[in-house]
């Protein structure tokens, strides 16, 4: 089944998602460009500075988590850190393209690589009972289940 004989909703759908996909490895390109930018700056300090900056306690519950994920970045070898940023930022890529140019091993990759976060996502929510962490979820499974349409159609033609 190509693009052209699967409804207009689906294909406008798929391109959506091909182009959330590659914004999302814009996102990271620019935040990996933004951590390589401070190798060589004490970031622990820079944290404490942005918390001093609007008033907060490095004490207090998110204050705390933004300097334990600096720490751990601090504690990473800036290989590792490049090696997995280049590797999302190909794996968004490379599925948006086959999104955009029909592949179905864009839509497996897309499917599987979406698929992977619910599970994540449902636990966030239980401990985190947050509207935002609900929308998140429920466009994720939006996106899976366009996905697996579309595959399941692919499959039926």
């Amino acid at each position: 089944m190509s693009a052209s004989t699967s409804p207009p909703a689906l294909r406008t759908a798929l391109k959506s998602i091909a182009i959330f996909e590659a914004l999302k490895g814009v996102a990271a390109l620019l935040g990996l460009l933004g951590l390589l930018s401070l190798l060589h700056h004490d970031l622990h300090r820079l944290a404490l500075e942005l918390i001093g900056h609007f008033g907060l306690s490095p004490n207090a519950r998110y204050p705390a988590v933004l300097i334990s994920w600096v720490d751990k970045i601090n504690a990473t070898s800036i290989h590792t850190l490049v090696l997995l940023g280049a590797t999302y930022i190909a794996l968004r890529w490379l599925e948006a393209w086959g999104l955009w140019h029909d592949k179905a091993w864009g839509e497996w990759l897309g499917a599987l690589s979406s698929g992977l976060y619910i599970p994540l996502e449902i636990q966030h929510l239980l401990a985190h009972r947050h509207w935002q962490g609900a929308v998140v979820l429920m466009l994720n499974i939006m996106v899976v289940a366009v996905l697996l349409r579309r595959l399941y159609l692919r499959r039926k033609a």
